[in-house]
């Protein structure tokens, strides 16, 4: 079988940031990398599990809300997955994760979609980790560029 393209992205040179993983048509995967790969630091699923509800609330809730394919994280736990329709640049993609990192470092009150009803998994939730996390990578993004979106490999 062939290597998919995320695999032949070098991990060990890989840093914290926000990079353009693939196009497909017209669908853009970014990757959006929270934490350094095998750097025996991950992210913890609570956490992670609740950046995941307010990312994905916070996103499709903004006047991108149709653009918007995918927010999830990945396997791995190093970070996210973000997919868009190419209609939002990649400078436009940049504001918005920006943007959204900061609603959810501010966050408070219930988290959404958290009831038992509405998630699978509604007990394993940690709102004090996701705003880390979130805090975290608003100082890494500050001052992300377009030319920083390409890997360095």
């Amino acid at each position: 079988m062939k290597t998919i393209a995320s695999f032949k992205v070098n991990h060990d040179l890989l840093e914290k940031g926000m990079y353009i993983s693939r196009i497909d048509g017209d669908i853009v995967t970014y990757d959006i990398r929270m934490k350094k790969p095998n750097n025996n630091d991950f992210l913890k699923n609570g956490a992670m599990h609740t950046f995941e509800h307010l990312f994905a609330t916070y996103v499709r809730n903004t006047k991108y809300e149709n653009e918007i394919i995918y927010v999830g994280p990945m396997g791995c736990r190093t970070g996210f997955y973000f997919l868009v329709r190419d209609k939002i640049t990649h400078k436009e993609a940049i504001k918005l994760i920006q943007e959204a990192f900061k609603f959810i470092s501010d966050f408070e009150g219930e988290i959404p979609g958290a009831t038992r009803q509405e998630c699978g998994n509604y007990l394993e939730h940690d709102l004090d980790g996701a705003k880390e996390i979130a805090k975290d990578m608003i100082n890494v993004l500050k001052n992300w560029t377009e030319e920083r979106m390409k890997y360095d490999n």
